[in-house]
């Protein structure tokens, strides 16, 4: 169905960054067809009146844990190594297909309530099938694939896989899923990082990705004690020299974190046009570091934003990592390097190549898919309005300010009401399933 939205500023992120004033977006067949003013609904059956709001291409997360959302809350005050072998790792490995589910869809009922229309993900080892389907029903675009990894130390057994094991399913995921339901799923290899996998697995990988034509998403440089692992587990090289070693590295390779980078690194980022995630509200938490975002952009290196995990942040809301990526580091490089501007484009721009769909999403252009966030910035948090409307965007608005969130055209949040997922069930279901595996857990200790 054809869709027209009237009367808003338009930010369309096309190459100009032009900001459209009382301007109009026609929608035909999940595609954006003009953007402009005094668009006439002629024929059209769906006409939505957005005077005073703003309208945003759909927010995106370049790195993402949605298998983590249901542990929300419950590993805090720890670093990194200790966070994932003391507390995640034995968390995603108590889940089933149906906590899988149920943690997915209060992801992905969090981050269209607060404007996010797609998302590059990395599961759990296992039931990655559940996070499709979970996507798949709420109409979310989503790039995912399992965590692939077959080593590590401090890995519990429900998480243990062979090389071959690892492979085999995530051709078969690959097989399921990628590019069904309109293009709007895609499948992505998602090696953990290079403490949890072999150095054969990281090669097959980065063969088989060129062969498929597929995404890479892992993590690198993440906190200190890490690198330092890393050093010692390949003979002195740092994360992202030896994936580039290994051939992962590209285009087509989405790197969360990069905190604790080498020039060496920095220069391997630039020069193989390999994409960054960054995530403040996880690293801030987690005391892994400030990563130097403003040096890579002015490099030429596209860092897109991303909430990590809940238990990591706690908060999904985009809004909240734009805030952060505005101001966190300007302590050390002034008030002028990370404009709202900046911070916009790595939330939509980059954003839509770390998921390699930027010739589809990450700005409001004709012939692009029709992900569309509309926000309402009149609220007493961001009031009043400044002329220019993205310093209350990025510095003041917040995801309970989104008013209407459409992917390809069709809305997933109208009037700040999700349309294709019910709240309160989902949430109900997410305590429900969240007990249950407490109390197995707590079983399963008391009987030694």
């Amino acid at each position: 169905m054809d869709l027209l939205l009237t009367g808003g500023t338009v930010v369309t992120m096309n190459r100009e960054r032009e900001v459209l004033v009382d301007a109009d977006v026609l929608v035909q067949d999940g595609r954006i067809a003009k953007v402009g003013r005094g668009l006439k609904p002629r024929g059209t059956r769906r006409v939505v009146d957005v005077t005073g709001k703003v309208v945003l291409p759909g927010l995106i997360h370049g790195h993402l844990h949605a298998c983590q959302t249901l542990f929300r809350g419950r590993a805090d005050g720890l670093e990194l190594l200790d966070w994932l072998r003391e507390r995640i790792w034995p968390f995603e490995a108590s889940h089933d297909a149906a906590s899988m589910r149920a943690s997915a869809d209060l992801t992905f009922a969090e981050l269209i309530r607060s404007g996010a229309t797609a998302a590059l993900d990395m599961g759990s080892v296992y039931h990655y099938d559940a996070v499709f389907e979970s996507a798949r029903d709420a109409g979310f675009r989503l790039v995912g694939g399992k965590a692939m990894m077959d080593a590590g130390a401090g890995v519990p057994a429900g998480l243990r896989e062979s090389t071959e094991e690892s492979l085999r399913e995530s051709l078969a995921l690959k097989e399921r899923w990628h590019g069904t339901h309109g293009g709007r799923l895609r499948y992505a290899f998602a090696p953990r990082f290079v403490l949890s996998c072999t150095p054969e697995l990281l090669r097959e990988v980065a063969r088989l990705a060129k062969e498929h034509g597929l995404r890479i998403h892992t993590h690198a440089s993440e906190n200190a004690k890490e690198t330092d692992a890393v050093r010692q587990y390949t003979g002195g090289e740092d994360n992202v020299a030896f994936f580039h070693t290994v051939g992962m590295s590209g285009p087509h390779v989405t790197m969360a974190h990069c905190v604790w980078l080498s020039q060496e690194e920095q220069d391997i980022l630039r020069d193989t046009r390999t994409v960054v995630c960054h995530c403040p509200g996880s690293n801030l938490k987690l005391a892994s570091g400030i990563a130097k975002v403003p040096e890579l952009l002015e490099a030429g290196v596209a860092v897109a934003l991303g909430a990590d995990g809940a238990p990591c942040n706690n908060t999904l809301d985009i809004f909240y990592e734009m805030k952060l990526a505005a101001v966190m580091h300007n302590p050390r490089v002034g008030p002028c390097a990370m404009t709202p501007m900046r911070v916009l484009e790595m939330a939509t721009l980059h954003g839509a190549r770390a998921l390699g769909l930027e010739d589809e999403v990450g700005s409001l252009e004709p012939g692009k898919r029709a992900d569309i966030t509309v926000v309402d910035v009149s609220g007493l948090h961001a009031g009043p309005t400044p002329e220019d409307v993205l310093v209350p965007l990025v510095h003041s608005a917040r995801g309970s300010d989104v008013a209407h969130v459409f992917i390809d055209g069709q809305p997933v949040l109208r009037d700040g009401v999700l349309t294709t997922l019910d709240a309160s069930s989902v949430l109900a279901n997410a305590n429900a399933q969240v007990a249950r595996i407490l109390k197995r857990r707590q079983k399963k200790a008391r009987s030694g």
